[in-house]
């Protein structure tokens, strides 16, 4: 807790048991709920989640990171969280700066905190493949022009919300692929939300997780048309759901269609 505020950390998980356990035993005590979300996974992640104490929720297929992501948020509001910080479950990002993240948001000086690889060079230097460093600064410049921000690198999977900031956006538009998380930044963009950066540190080894060259294109050509959505609805030449208020919520249409089944 900070500040009074309950902060949840929340960790997307797919076949991650080899690197779990070291990735809880640095989360640090400020941390008030812990909750792992298994993709269906093949090996053993949810039953050693579940031994470590860890809240478990598992789906019942594999959905996609954006859909794991969509549930992580959705439990951590119900369990009460003011701010919540996504850590994978890969060990790949630092749990350490669990608590200057959330310190950040706590603050009230950020709504969004991104923990950036790129701030402080370390990328290269971690390991991170020489093509998607190129890919992520080229992206990262496009999308600096367009969306009308400055941030050192869009394409983190390590970041901190607030509790409004995860009630207000339409998390329920985005993707169930790996590009909700760009989609995520230009929605927290569009609806005028602070973001800051801390510099942070990478580690890209066997058992990490890491999309190959198909998935990133793929990926690539996502924030492409994320940036073009965003454009679009900006200028009124398009209303999309996914940067409209009237776009669907994780908690109101979730709890919505559950009221709804027999």
């Amino acid at each position: 807790m900070i500040d009074g505020k309950r902060i949840a950390v929340v960790m997307p998980a797919y076949n991650a048991e080899k690197t779990l356990e070291q990735t809880v035993r640095e989360l640090p005590d400020i941390v008030d709920i812990k909750i792992l979300v298994d993709d269906s996974s093949s090996d053993n992640t949810a039953s050693l989640s579940e031994k470590l104490g860890i809240q478990t929720f598992v789906h019942d297929s594999n959905y996609g990171y954006g859909r794991n992501q969509q549930t992580c948020y959705r439990e951590a509001l119900r369990a009460g969280a003011d701010i919540v910080v996504m850590v994978h479950a890969d060990y790949q990002y630092t749990p350490l700066l669990v608590s200057a993240m959330a310190g950040m948001v706590s603050s009230g000086v950020y709504d969004v905190v991104l923990a950036s690889r790129i701030l402080g060079g370390g990328a290269l230097k971690g390991g991170m493949p020489l093509y998607k460093y190129i890919a992520n600064r080229l992206l990262t410049a496009f999308q600096n022009l367009f969306l009308g921000v400055k941030l050192s690198e869009y394409h983190t999977g390590y970041r901190a919300f607030s509790r409004e900031v995860l009630q207000t956006l339409p998390l329920l538009e985005n993707s169930d692929d790996f590009v909700f998380d760009n989609q995520m930044i230009a929605q927290s963009v569009m609806f005028g939300y602070r973001i800051g950066e801390i510099s942070c540190p990478t580690k890209y080894f066997k058992e990490a997780s890491s999309i190959n060259f198909r998935r990133s294109t793929k990926y690539g050509l996502g924030v492409l048309q994320t940036t073009a959505g965003f454009v679009a609805h900006k200028l009124g030449i398009a209303k999309l759901p996914r940067y409209d208020t009237s776009g669907r919520k994780i908690l109101l249409a979730y709890y919505s269609e559950a009221a709804q089944r027999p």
